[in-house]
This record gives structure tokens, C-alpha cells and sequence, in this order.
């Protein structure tokens, strides 16, 4: 209960920057074009609000309100979420956004997304100064990885160092990677020192996401970080903390997962374990307690392991890097799009438990801001599409207005703003009836 209450309140602050960036920059480029904002909402408020506050001279009420799904900046004269007929069935008057310029009101309509963007720039590169760019290059990782059932169908083998997907350098391990690996057509592996071809798939993705069982994960050699006890099966036989386990019984064994599938078969039985302490291979024969466990604590971070590069930035180096890190991301969300239109991308759509799920168990800063930029970008970009009820909605009809030099009408713009709010909801709902079904069916 405690994790799901960590990640909840590190998504609602997270959302809540984001909206009220997003929503400000609406509220900025209206205010410089004098068009009047009425209201100026974090979370929306149907029927009430948690609170309001309007300055004694101002036109804009500002205020928090009950149902965090965003928010709003009701702009005077504009057919929006608010769908306020009593007021576009007036004249139009000189502080509503319908008599301004079309150009004016392109900008107040792409500020948000532009907000977000530069939002999510500024906080990239602020987290490469505070903490720099820590990697685990792939080629450090000198036992390779343990690939997934999806992966090893296609040739893949645990041990495999990953080296080139198409003839590209991989250099580290993540998103980008197993973006490279899907879309290559041939990927490169050192397997026992000789480089291997393997062919790729054209649907590799599409499997991916059907089989659910991920890419891979790194494998690294079994050193003891700790003794759970002072008599412990582990510590009476003499190990100790820094000690590599090397093999159970003569059987090689290299991670936690192969230990202990050896020893759920010699619960409370004496085991020969090897060992590497300092260079020096060597056997302890040890008594299992009653559940197969040894009583110690495997340092259980590769990190820690194999040698990692750290990249520092100054503070006007990590502007351009935090500009590079933000559009790369862009590029490789825009790219994962075209799966979403596929029976397997569509199935593993989510909702704000999949959202929530991206934030760490325990609260990291470093993790927050990461998250809460990448979120931004994805803001940024689902908001100008070009769907009525959201800004690229918008966006799409002023185009046509400018390229058609007329407007189109008021009650076509409301009959769009209805359907894009119906598609939307749908949407949701599908989306967070993915993350149910997850929940309770898988």
C-alpha cells in the first residue's frame, strides 16, 4: 500500500507541474494578445472546486479542482471544453479570442505544447548538471545478458554481448537499444569471443509486445554483499562479503536464479559451494537451512559490478545536452507511434496505473524529474495531434482557416469539440480498462 501511495503522489505532482506549465503558456500568449482568460483550473471542476480565488480587480479566476484528469484555461470567445453557447451566441467582442487574428490565435493555441516542450529541454539539462549522464556501456558487461523467451526464439543466447544493430554501435542499455534491436534487420552478438549475425524479424516488435515477457536483463556474476546472521549456514562455513559464488555441487552457476533453483532440491543437505575470494578459487561445504538458503545477501546492482562511464556537465554544457537527450526522445516516441495501431500495440495501452507505474517504489528525485520531463514530451506531442477537443484540434481548423481564408463555422467547430471529447473519453476509458484488466486478470 505504501509503494502504490509513493507512485500516486509522485504522478499527481508530477501531472500537476506539467498542466499548469501547459495550461500557462495558453494563458501567456492570450494575455499578450489581450484576449481575456476567465478561469485558469488545475484539475477540472464540475459542480464545484476545492478552491477559487479571483483578485479584486482581475478578470481570471484561479483555482484547484476536484477531478484530476488535467486542467483548463477558459479562454473568452473560444469553442472549448467548457462549451459555453450562451457566450458564442453573442457578438464577438474585442477581448475574445474569435476576433483576433488567426495568426494570434495559432500561438495561444501551440503555446501549451510549446511549454511543455521546452519544459521538458530545460529539465534534461538540468538533471545532467546536477547529476551527470551514469551508463553501463553494453561492452562491460562481460557475461552478457539473459534474453527472454521472445528473443531467444529467434537465435538469441544467454551470454550474448550485444555489439552493432545493422552495422550501428550500441553503447548502452535501454529503450533505445531494444528500439535498435527490433527495427534492425541483422544484429550483432559476441557469442564465446567469436562475433554472430542474427537476423531480425520484421514483426520483432509486434512479438515483443504480444509475448509480454520483455527483452532482457543483465547478467552478472554472484558476489555475497552481506551475511543475513553470525551463524548463519553461510557464515559457519567461513564465506564472506565479497566472495564470488562460482558453482553449487561442481555445476556452474552465475546468477541468484540458477543458485536457487539448485538448492530448492537440497533443503536442510550439505552443499559444496565454489568460490572466488580475491583471485583464489576455493570450496566451503555448507549445511542449507530447512528452506535451501544459505543466509546471505547478493549485491543485486550491476553497476556496482562492472565499470560504468559518468559524463559531467557544466551548466552551459547541459543545455545543448539536455536540448539532444529531449529531441532524441521525441524521435523515439514518435517512431513507437506506428505500433499503437496494431492489434498488439493497442493491447498494451495503458492508463494512469500504467503512467504511475513509470515512477520508482521509493522516492528518488533523479527518477522524478526523468519521468516527469519524458511525460512532458508525451504531453507535448499527444496534444498536437490533430484531434478536435485538443490543441492540434485547433490548430488543424485555424491551417485550414488561413489556407481557405475563411473560418469555419461555430456550430461545426461545436459538433467537432463534441465528437474529439467523446473519442477521447473512449480512449480513456480503454486505457484504463487495459490497466484493470491487467490487474486483476493477469
Amino acid at each position: 500500500m505504501e509503494v502504490v501511495l509513493i507512485k500516486a503522489l509522485q504522478l499527481i505532482l508530477s501531472l500537476s507541474i506539467l498542466v499548469v506549465v501547459h495550461e500557462f503558456g495558453h494563458f501567456l500568449f492570450a494575455r499578450l494578445y489581450k484576449v481575456r482568460v476567465e478561469k485558469f483550473y488545475l484539475f477540472f471542476d464540475p459542480w464545484f472546486s476545492l478552491f477559487k480565488y479571483k483578485p479584486k480587480n482581475g478578470e481570471t479566476e484561479y483555482g484547484v479542482g476536484w477531478l484530476p484528469l488535467g486542467g483548463y484555461c477558459k479562454i473568452s470567445g473560444m469553442i472549448d471544453e467548457s462549451m459555453d453557447r450562451e457566450q458564442m451566441a453573442k457578438p464577438p467582442q474585442p477581448h475574445e479570442f474569435r476576433s483576433k487574428p488567426a495568426g494570434q490565435r495559432l500561438m495561444i493555441m501551440v503555446a501549451g505544447v510549446l511549454f511543455n516542450f521546452i519544459l521538458a529541454l530545460f529539465i534534461y539539462s538540468m538533471v545532467l548538471l546536477a547529476w551527470g549522464d551514469t551508463y553501463l556501456p553494453l561492452k562491460n558487461m562481460k557475461h552478457g545478458m539473459y534474453y527472454s523467451e521472445t528473443f531467444r526464439n529467434v537465435g538469441f543466447q544467454d551470454g550474448d554481448i550485444l555489439l552493432s544493430a545493422d552495422g550501428m554501435e550500441l553503447e548502452r542499455f535501454g529503450t533505445e537499444t531494444l528500439r535498435s534491436v527490433v527495427e534492425a534487420q541483422a544484429v550483432t552478438v559476441l557469442r564465446d569471443g567469436t562475433p554472430v549475425s542474427l537476423p531480425i524479424p520484421a514483426d520483432m516488435m509486434q512479438r515483443c509486445m504480444r509475448d509480454k515477457q520483455g527483452f532482457a536483463s543483465v547478467r552478472f556474476p554472484m558476489i555475497v554483499e552481506s551475511l543475513s546472521q553470525k551463524d548463519s549456514p553461510a557464515a559457519l562455513a567461513g564465506m564472506l562479503p565479497s566472495d564470488t559464488i562460482l558453482s553449487i555441487d561442481g555445476t556452474p552457476t552465475l546468477t541468484l536464479f540458477e543458485v536457487r533453483e539448485m538448492l530448492d532440491g537440497k533443503k536442510s543437505q550439505p552443499v559444496t559451494v565454489g568460490i572466488n575470494r580475491k583471485g583464489i578459487e576455493q570450496s566451503l561445504t555448507l549445511t542449507t537451512d530447512t528452506a535451501g538458503n544459505m543466509g546471505i545477501f547478493i549485491l543485486n546492482n550491476p553497476d556496482a559490478i562492472y565499470q560504468t562511464v559518468t559524463a559531467s556537465y557544466g551548466f552551459f554544457d547541459s543545455f545543448p545536452a539536455g536540448i539532444l537527450l529531449g529531441v532524441n526522445t521525441l524521435k523515439g516516441y514518435v517512431n513507437d507511434m506506428k505500433y499503437v495501431f496494431t492489434k498488439e500495440g493497442a493491447s498494451n495501452l495503458g492508463g494512469f496505473g500504467t503512467i504511475g507505474n513509470l515512477f520508482p517504489a521509493e522516492w528518488d528525485w533523479r527518477q522524478f524529474w526523468e519521468r516527469t520531463a519524458f511525460l512532458s514530451i508525451i504531453l507535448a506531442f499527444m496534444n498536437i495531434l490533430p484531434i478536435p477537443a485538443l490543441d492540434g484540434g485547433h490548430v488543424m481548423f485555424l491551417l485550414y482557416e488561413v489556407i481557405a481564408r475563411r473560418k469555419p463555422g461555430d456550430k461545426f467547430l461545436e459538433y467537432a469539440q463534441i465528437a474529439g471529447m467523446a473519442l477521447l473519453f473512449a480512449l480513456l476509458i480503454y486505457a484504463n480498462g487495459n490497466d484493470l484488466f491487467r490487474l486483476f486478470f493477469k
